[in-house]
């Protein structure tokens, strides 16, 4: 094996974690001795040991004169764990491998001086973009203070989320639908407008056939008037906040937060998206998973206010000018003010095409 395939595997353990360190990011570690992996370990969950620790435990007396590939730039910092930079310098490694710097403060460089400084060979580079993928909700809110934001819609390919009579069931294959209980198990929060509650009563849950993390359930409801039969109100496997306005009705407040959901209210008589995303990140909420409807992907289309789109598209079509669309109001005025989009990948998923783009940045 080369040092490329060497930092795959150190990936690929950090990939099988997603979803469980927030908010930490994902880290892979693997220790190689004389050409022999000796040592294999990852990042579990936030509070637990870093994957560099869990790699040099399983190697031993071996980990002595061997090479470790990270995934991310080694910890100098004492958090709620000591600095793995320390545990590499008196373990006697001889070279660190690290795919990505971590844009932390805490971190930002730090980690490799020590080691480079204790005379430790560094490489950084090596598999960098496929690294920085892996952990772009981390670094988003680690560089903002705000969620990183992914709209998710599933239309026909005429772009259609439902028909004129409401009827949205189903649109995509049950394949996508299974992709996107994987989606929701590696986002910290799903949000949803009262429009969607009203409408559908979905329960916002991960259900995957092995289990899955369920992200906390964000409803958008201006005038709190959810309807306590709902199930994310009656369902307690996962926890529901609701953010609401200045105007709601201090008994509803009181009787939802009696069956233990928390509510927000605003200073503002209208909800808006940017202060909602303030209050996520104060809260440590590092990715959201907005799942719509119509309706609140437009307010964060207004607002430019996501990092990534995917959009499932069916085989099928509705017609109609009166069906829903993804995106609701009257949308930009001109072409010149819509926004631009780089298209990242298009994968069918059953009958569907999975499409998954990203704003593109001025000048680009």
């Amino acid at each position: 094996m080369d040092q490329k395939e060497y930092m795959e595997l150190a990936i690929s353990l950090a990939r099988s974690t997603q979803g469980q360190t927030s908010p930490n990011p994902v880290v892979g570690a693997v220790v190689v001795n004389n050409g022999e992996v000796v040592g294999m370990g990852a990042h579990l969950r936030a509070g637990e040991a870093h994957a560099e620790v869990n790699a040099i435990n399983q190697a031993g007396s071996r980990a002595k004169g061997a090479d470790i590939y990270v995934t991310l730039e080694p910890c100098s910092h004492y958090g709620k764990t000591p600095p793995c930079a320390d545990l590499i310098i008196e373990k006697g490694l001889k070279r660190v491998v690290v795919a990505s710097t971590d844009p932390n403060p805490l971190v930002a460089g730090k980690g490799i001086d020590k080691l480079m400084k204790a005379g430790i060979e560094v490489e950084t580079g090596i598999c960098e973009e496929e690294a920085l993928r892996l952990n772009e909700h981390f670094f988003h809110y680690i560089q903002t203070g705000t969620p990183f934001v992914t709209l998710k819609a599933a239309v026909t390919l005429d772009g259609k989320t439902a028909s004129y009579t409401g009827d949205s069931k189903w649109i995509t294959s049950s394949q996508s639908r299974l992709d996107v209980h994987n989606d929701r198990h590696r986002h910290d929060a799903i949000l949803v407008g009262i429009n969607t509650i009203l409408q559908d009563d979905p329960l916002l849950t991960t259900r995957l056939p092995q289990g899955g993390k369920n992200p906390i359930r964000i409803i958008l409801d201006t005038h709190l008037k959810i309807p306590f039969e709902s199930q994310v109100i009656t369902d307690l496997s996962a926890k529901t906040v609701i953010i609401c306005g200045s105007q709601y009705k201090l008994n509803q407040k009181q009787r939802l937060e009696s069956v233990g959901v928390e509510v927000i209210p605003l200073s503002s008589s209208t909800i808006s998206v940017i202060e909602v995303l303030k209050i996520l990140g104060e809260r440590n909420v590092t990715s959201l998973y907005v799942e719509g409807g119509s309706t609140i992907h437009s307010s964060f289309l207004k607002e430019k206010a996501f990092q990534k789109l995917i959009m499932y598209v069916a085989p099928k079509l509705v017609g109609g000018i009166k069906a829903i669309s993804a995106f609701a109001g009257d949308g930009f005025s001109t072409i010149a003010e819509a926004t631009s989009l780089e298209f990242q990948s298009v994968d069918k998923i059953g009958s569907d095409l999975k499409i998954v783009a990203t704003p593109k940045h001025e000048g680009g």
